[in-house]
């Protein structure tokens, strides 16, 4: 007949079956992908700091040195009460202690000696950062640095210095410091001893006046003040 209908070739029928099965086959792997639940947050640790404190002494020393820190509300962090309100201590370094670790069936030893305590916030308020000499393996005095970085909106250098530790028990105030706003305020060094608050079991009163003490450090065995040489 003049106008019959044109019979489709089989293989078109096939591709075309083939190629509707195909868009159904990517549709459900959409819709099962879509319905897949996202990782609830609770327990989330929230990566960002807004301010960090690195103490660091020579490495592959064996001394054991460590890091208290108190907020204005009287929370201390060391190394028992690791995280106390914004602040958490990211490593608590005892010197070679446990620094051998076993990598693709090869020791490998650490010599990095630093402690790191890390803000997720900041509260206006007096900061009080103590080292104690908790460990000492010689007689010689044990230099340390001490860095305070407040990383936000810009990375700012608070405070750096090198103190020196001379020998077990002997705990000394590095720095004391006072946010108010973006600014930071009466930076010292008047001591006080965090061990022995911690000891206690009682909270300290962060303070934004400063102290009349007279600046020394202080011996961990019994809490008081030693004038520097």
């Amino acid at each position: 007949m003049l106008f019959e209908e044109e019979q489709e070739p089989e293989f078109e029928i096939f591709s075309a079956l083939l190629f509707n099965s195909l868009k159904a086959i990517t549709f459900m792997f959409f819709i099962s992908f879509a319905m897949i639940n996202k990782p609830a947050d609770e327990g989330k640790v929230d990566p960002k700091a807004e301010m960090l404190i690195t103490v660091s002494w020579e490495d592959n020393n064996p001394d054991d040195v460590d890091t208290y820190v108190m907020d204005p509300a009287g929370n201390v962090v060391w190394y028992t009460q690791r995280e106390g309100g914004l602040m958490h201590l990211d490593r608590d370094d005892r010197g070679m202690f446990k620094d051998v670790v076993l990598f693709n069936g090869n020791e490998v030893t650490n010599p990095l000696n630093q402690e790191i305590v890390s803000f997720r916030g900041l509260e206006d308020g007096e900061y009080v950062v103590n080292i104690v000499h908790y460990i000492a393996n010689g007689g010689a005095p044990l230099p340390v640095s001490v860095k305070v970085e407040k990383l936000n909106p810009t990375v700012k250098v608070v405070f750096y210095q090198t103190l020196s530790l001379s020998g077990s028990g002997d705990e000394q105030t590095a720095v004391r410091f006072t946010l108010k706003g973006d600014e930071v305020i009466n930076v010292n060094n008047v001591p006080i001893s965090l061990v022995q608050l911690t000891r206690s079991g009682s909270k300290g009163r962060g303070t934004t006046g400063g102290s009349s003490e007279s600046p020394g450090f202080i011996d961990a065995t019994t809490g008081s003040t030693v004038s520097r040489p």
